[in-house]
C-alpha cells in the first residue's frame, strides 16, 4: 500500500491516496493502529484517507492512532489541500472537502515549482450551543467561561464546535505538565458523550494566543488546527482578543480570523509533504 506522510505545523498523519488505492475490505480502525505506531508502523498521530465524494470535489476521513475515526482535522485539511493540487487530482486553487464535520472551502496557496505552499479554509461557523457541541445539559445553552472541576483544580472552559468537539481552558500559564494530568480528564468529562478535545491558552496580547493542545483520540500533538479556531472563538467571545489573532502552537504560527461578515472562521497556514513510501505490513482485513 503506498502513503504520503505529510504534517500540518507538526501534527502528522499518513495519508492514503483512496482514488488509487482499494481500501473496501480493509479493516481501517486497525490499520490506522498499526501504521501510526512510531515504532512498529510508519508513525504518525494518525492515518487520513483522501476519497471520492458524491457530495463534495474530494472527501476526507481521519483515524487517530488509537483507530478512533475523527470528523474532522484542520491540519489534515491543509494537507489534504496541498495533495490534492500537488498530486495532480485537481489543477483548480479552489475546492471542497466533505467531512464528517461538514464541507469545508479551501483555497491553496502557490510557490515555487507552483506547488502549495500555504492553504486558508474557510471552517464554517463555530457551533457554540450544547446540542451542537455535543455536550450534556440544556440543549441550546452556550457554555462561555463555565466552571468545571477536574480532579482537584477549577478551571474556566468555553465549549466550542468546530465540527468536532473542543473544550478550551483560559490558564495564566501554559505548563505540559497540566495538559498530561487534565487534558485526558476532560476529554473523557461526563458531559462530553462524544469526548473531546482539550486546548490550554494563554493571552499574550490582544492580536497573539499561545496554546497546547490534548486531542481526542491522539493525545499530545504539535498542532491543532481545528483547536486553533476554537481558541479564538473562545478568547473572542471572552473579549480578550480582536477577531483576527495568530495563534501560537508548539509546532508553529496559524492565524486565524473570526468575520463578523459572514460569521465563518477563516485558517491560514502551511502544510508540508515530507516522503512517501510503500507500507510493507500486513492489511488487516474486515
Amino acid at each position: 500500500m503506498k502513503f504520503t506522510k505529510m504534517h500540518g505545523l507538526g501534527n502528522d498523519y499518513v495519508y492514503i491516496n483512496g482514488f488509487e488505492e482499494d481500501l473496501s475490505q480493509v479493516d481501517l480502525p486497525e490499520l490506522a493502529r498499526r501504521i501510526s505506531d512510531r515504532h512498529f508502523g510508519v508513525g504518525g498521530d494518525g492515518m487520513i484517507l483522501i476519497l471520492p465524494s458524491d457530495k463534495a470535489d474530494f472527501r476526507m476521513r481521519i483515524f487517530n492512532i488509537d483507530g478512533s475515526e475523527g470528523r474532522t482535522c484542520g491540519n489534515g485539511l491543509r494537507c489534504v489541500s496541498k495533495y490534492v493540487h500537488d498530486h495532480g487530482l485537481t489543477d483548480r486553487v479552489q475546492f471542497t472537502i466533505e467531512t464528517l464535520g461538514g464541507i469545508v472551502t479551501p483555497v491553496v496557496e502557490l510557490g515555487p515549482g507552483g506547488l502549495v505552499e500555504q492553504v486558508v479554509i474557510d471552517m464554517g461557523e463555530p457551533r457554540l450551543t450544547r446540542r451542537q457541541i455535543p455536550m450534556t445539559g440544556p440543549a441550546e445553552e452556550q457554555v462561555i467561561q463555565y466552571p468545571v472541576v477536574v480532579a482537584d483544580r477549577t478551571f474556566h472552559m468555553t465549549a466550542v464546535s468546530m465540527g468536532n468537539p473542543h473544550a478550551v481552558l483560559m490558564v495564566d500559564r501554559l505548563d505540559e505538565q497540566d495538559v498530561l494530568k487534565y487534558g485526558p480528564l476532560l476529554e473523557a468529562h461526563e458531559w462530553f458523550p462524544e469526548r473531546t478535545n482539550v486546548e490550554f491558552i494563554q493571552i499574550k496580547n490582544r492580536r497573539e494566543i499561545l496554546f497546547k493542545v490534548w486531542e481526542r483520540g491522539s493525545g499530545i500533538t504539535l498542532a491543532c488546527g481545528t483547536g486553533a479556531c476554537a481558541a479564538a472563538v473562545a478568547a473572542i467571545l471572552s473579549g480578550r482578543t480582536e477577531r483576527n489573532v495568530t495563534v501560537h502552537l508548539p509546532g508553529g504560527s496559524l492565524k486565524i480570523e473570526w468575520r463578523e461578515s459572514d460569521n465563518h472562521v477563516y485558517m491560514t497556514g502551511p502544510a508540508t509533504e515530507v516522503f512517501t513510501g510503500v507500507y510493507l505490513g500486513e492489511i488487516p482485513q474486515k
